[in-house]
């Protein structure tokens, strides 16, 4: 069996954004890409799968986590 594997084992034990194919890429992230790359730390840009719709859910989560937070902090501050 012949395999065209030839890629430099010091790429397979880096993190994903510092391969030379990576970021040779034109391309520009995808939310899930940017959410998995977060999660794993630069190590995997495709845990999330292709489906869009967890990227869109995490970021979602954050936007509401962060309106929650400034309406917290604005409904309950109390001014001495």
């Amino acid at each position: 069996m012949k395999t065209d594997f030839d890629f430099p084992n010091k790429y397979l034990v880096g993190p994903v954004v510092f391969r030379p194919d990576f970021n040779a890429q034109a391309e520009v992230l995808d939310v899930n890409q940017a959410w998995s790359l977060f999660f794993t730390a630069g190590q995997e840009d495709k845990i999330l799968g292709f489906n869009t719709e967890a990227g869109r859910f995490f970021t979602n989560l954050l936007l509401a986590i962060a309106t929650a937070g400034v309406l917290w902090a604005s409904l309950f501050n109390s001014v001495v």
